[in-house]
């Protein structure tokens, strides 16, 4: 790297050296997140606060695992799936990836549009086709070099959440012993929403989203290539990745105990148990915190969609386009790849019509968190073992805490899993 470069790294801002990381992880705290840590709040109150602090260093492990999946071989996670493992694991992996993300994109607009109906009024269902569509045409005809720092910017719409718990009174020394002391059940209700928690917060398609990311700004910027052919560049690219994932992550888990404080303060004391939906949540703080407390969660909903709904799109183009070999990135014009802004917008718009469905994707949300915790194990265990690989990662394979820490998220997911079967039917 020149010295010019060097130099011009070095005085980088965090706010400049942050990316993929800190908006994988932000995207996290989509709509559906938010109704999903919503729920858990209203009917456990402090329970499950304790879920933040363990979801953090599992998020961090196997995040760096694929985001240096996509810098050391300059593919994504599902390229690397087709070139090294089965076609029918390839084609599975995809599939159910697609239709989770479908299923939230259908739940992230719906509530965007319900809740700006909560703020002006007017027709919920019209407002998330118009979300649709702002989302498609910004990532189809804003160059990605300057689409990127949108999605940064539109990071900072979750300090709504901070803001909203700092509007309603708190009792700070019974949130902290509650947190650090929980009161755990193993009843049914408690461990699918342990498992619901876990589900939206380690998600599938956060792991193909930031490797592809991480292809897409190597390819973006002059000079850089793939870690395997230019080693020269790897500590400055890992060291920027950590950084960029432990603040993504560190962001993403602060937000979600803050929702579910904000429920558990306001809707659970108040004896509201049963919340389906953030607008739900958003109408309920109204009464019960006050007008301001209102706006802020509501206008969340709507800043966290505008973020999630092109990253949701966005891991299944880039999945689906990886798996048949297509061009891809939102670096390339729509022209330029046909196949990828095809997958993206079909993801999108297919999303949006479930809300004109029978289908109420809305009240699905919750299970759906259910079954992004299912299939994040199988997806867990493939990406653990590629950043493992001497073959697919050179000599830039994941050392030892990595692949302690990524396997321990793998087996946690697991057993949040099992434990959900084996107490289904009691």
């Amino acid at each position: 790297m020149p010295s010019d470069r060097i130099a011009l790294h070095q005085n980088q801002t965090l706010w400049e050296k942050l990316g993929p990381g800190l908006i994988t992880g932000a995207a996290d705290d989509d709509p559906s997140g938010i109704a999903t840590y919503s729920q858990v709040g209203a009917a456990f109150g402090y329970g499950l606060l304790w879920t933040a602090l363990i979801t953090y260093p599992l998020m961090i492990g196997i995040q760096i695992v694929s985001a240096q999946i996509g810098r050391v071989t300059g593919d994504g996670i599902a390229a690397n799936i087709r070139k090294h493992y089965p076609a029918w694991m390839l084609y599975s992996l995809v599939g159910l990836l697609l239709v989770a993300n479908t299923i939230n994109i259908a739940a992230d607009v719906g509530a965007m549009g319900a809740a700006l109906k909560l703020l002006i009024g007017g027709p919920a269902v019209w407002y998330a086709v118009a979300f649709g569509v702002v989302s498609l045409a910004l990532q189809a005809f804003i160059p990605f070099p300057r689409y990127a720092p949108i999605l940064k910017v539109l990071t900072l719409a979750l300090l709504a959440y901070v803001a909203t718990v700092f509007s309603v009174t708190i009792s700070w020394g019974t949130v902290l012993y509650r947190t650090l002391l929980p009161e755990v059940s193993f009843n049914v209700g408690y461990i699918v929403a342990v498992v619901a928690v876990f589900g939206t917060t380690i998600s599938p398609y956060m792991f193909f989203w930031q490797a592809s990311q991480e292809v897409e700004v190597q390819r973006a910027t002059a000079g850089q290539e793939p870690l395997t052919k230019a080693p020269s560049q790897a500590w400055r690219n890992l060291k920027r990745i950590r950084l960029d994932t432990y603040v993504g992550m560190a962001f993403s888990n602060v937000i979600a105990f803050f929702i579910i404080l904000t429920a558990a303060v306001t809707l659970n004391q108040h004896g509201v148990r049963d919340i389906q939906t953030s607008a739900q949540a958003a109408a309920a703080l109204r009464p019960l915190a006050g007008e301001f407390a209102f706006l802020l969660f509501s206008a969340g909903i709507i800043g966290c969609g505008l973020l999630a709904v092109p990253v949701l799109a966005g891991s299944s183009a880039y999945a689906v386009a990886e798996a048949f070999q297509w061009r891809i990135g939102l670096g390339r014009e729509v022209l330029q790849a046909r196949g990828f802004y095809m997958i993206l917008t079909l993801a999108t718009l297919l999303g949006v019509a479930l809300n004109f469905t029978p289908i109420d994707p809305i009240k699905a949300l919750f299970w759906s968190a259910v079954v992004n915790g299912v299939i994040a194990v199988p997806i867990m265990a493939i990406v653990m073992l590629i950043a493992a690989r001497s073959d697919v990662m050179g000599k830039f394979t994941i050392n030892l805490r990595l692949k302690a820490l990524g396997w321990l998220a793998t087996g946690v997911m697991a057993c949040a899993v099992v434990m959900m079967f084996a107490t289904w039917g009691h």
